[in-house]
């Protein structure tokens, strides 16, 4: 049992950052669970919405904190300065480019003027849907899809590991997904059935019983068929008795588990918050930490895919052709995106005012909900080393407003 928790918990280190002096007890697993989920909330209580597109002159300063070993740079905007120090950027789309409905309108200003400018772009994402589909979408938004030299996506990445995994002629998957049938629904870039093509031949269980594996593609429906779904009540609240039981009779199968999205919380364009699959990962493996097995057993295959993942930043530099120093990342998330690319060796740029901290950026700033950080205007630097803090110490190489110009 105790070589099955060191494993589970190496699993949560990488996709929850934990720091690897914790594994010493492996009670530690469910209370960080906890606190990671409890953290993320908070952050995305609140986001803006959309930006008016204005342009505004630039200016940048260093700061080293004595807090922090490493130094980051302060940029108003993405100044000619910032341009300059490399040939193209991976760029997260949630927060950054839009708000899962509409396009943050300096970010298509910028896009085109970097593509103008012969910067290469690529999107990497930890979207459920194939990379084509999320191309698509942000067309959609309007986006041009010449921008980008191609997309890496976390549903991409999943589909391609089953198809390799599982090579029997019938599969079956238990699958946690999005429900095609809310009209326009933000979550959906791409229908369920889309991916299910994309990762072999894989259909749709319509029992634990005859499920061969766990499928966390979204968080709303349980997918039984082309045509049946059942709710899950977890996406707006976080908590599900559904959920939790389906997940206890996986648990009791000992059934693998493939996750196509690893994030927990996303803010929405209405200001509120979704509860997103990385969460039911979480779940799954917090009941099976808990579990006792004797210490024979083996353990149960849990795979995640989307960033931090290394591989997921070594595929966008394959695709850009590029060495790590001539490419920096834009996102909006200590966690996924600052963190992943350290770990890559990859230069990262933080969002501050559009994305998933800016309701605890407020909140240490002493602002409340009718109080919104200035679209243009950068945190104060106490308010952004208390945040980068809390995050376990994560420091960005850049740190800029939007993506904005």
């Amino acid at each position: 049992m105790k070589q099955h928790l060191l494993k589970l918990f190496l699993l949560l280190q990488s996709m929850l950052l934990i720091p690897p002096s914790a594994a010493a007890a492996s009670f530690i697993v469910t209370r960080m669970l906890r606190q990671q989920i409890k953290r993320q909330t908070s952050m995305t209580l609140k986001r803006k919405q959309s930006f008016t597109s204005r342009s505004s002159s630039s200016s940048s300063s260093s700061s080293s904190s004595s807090d922090f070993s490493t130094s980051y740079t302060l940029h108003d905007s993405f100044s000619p300065s910032l341009c300059a120090k490399y040939d193209a950027f991976i760029l997260d789309q949630f927060g950054v480019l839009h708000n899962g409905q509409e396009a943050l309108p300096v970010a298509l200003k910028l896009c085109r003027d970097l593509f103008q400018q012969g910067k290469q772009l690529v999107i990497l994402s930890n979207t459920s849907a194939p990379a084509d589909k999320a191309l698509d979408k942000l067309e959609q938004l309007g986006f041009q899809r010449q921008w980008f030299v191609g997309a890496v996506t976390s549903g991409e990445e999943a589909a391609k590991y089953i198809k390799r995994q599982y090579t029997a002629s019938t599969v079956k998957a238990l699958t946690f997904t999005w429900d095609a049938r809310i009209p326009n629904n933000p979550r959906l870039t791409a229908l369920p059935s889309e991916f299910m093509t994309l990762a072999g031949n894989v259909d749709y269980a319509a029992s634990v019983e005859e499920a061969d594996f766990l499928l966390l593609h979204g968080s709303q429906v349980w997918q039984r068929s082309e045509n049946d779904c059942t709710s899950l009540d977890y996406i707006d609240t976080g908590v599900s008795e559904t959920v939790d039981a389906i997940l206890e009779q996986c648990l009791q199968r000992r059934l693998p588990m493939v996750c196509a999205n690893p994030d927990f919380v996303v803010a929405t364009p209405s200001g509120g918050v979704a509860y997103m699959p990385g969460g039911i990962a979480a779940r799954y493996v917090e009941l099976i930490a808990a579990q006792e097995t004797a210490s024979d057993d083996e353990p149960i295959s849990i795979h995640m895919f989307g960033k931090p993942e290394l591989k997921h930043f070594e595929a966008c530099l394959k695709l850009l052709d590029l060495p790590a120093p001539r490419v920096a990342h834009v996102g909006d998330s200590l966690h996924h995106d600052v963190a992943g690319a350290a770990a890559a060796n990859i230069d990262s740029v933080w969002i501050t005012n559009t994305g998933i901290h800016h309701q605890e950026l407020m909140r240490v700033q002493g602002f409340d909900s009718n109080n919104e950080l200035d679209e243009i205007k950068l945190p104060s630097v106490p308010a952004l080393e208390q945040v980068m803090r809390d995050a376990g110490n994560i420091v960005p190489t850049h740190v800029v407003p939007a993506f904005l110009q």
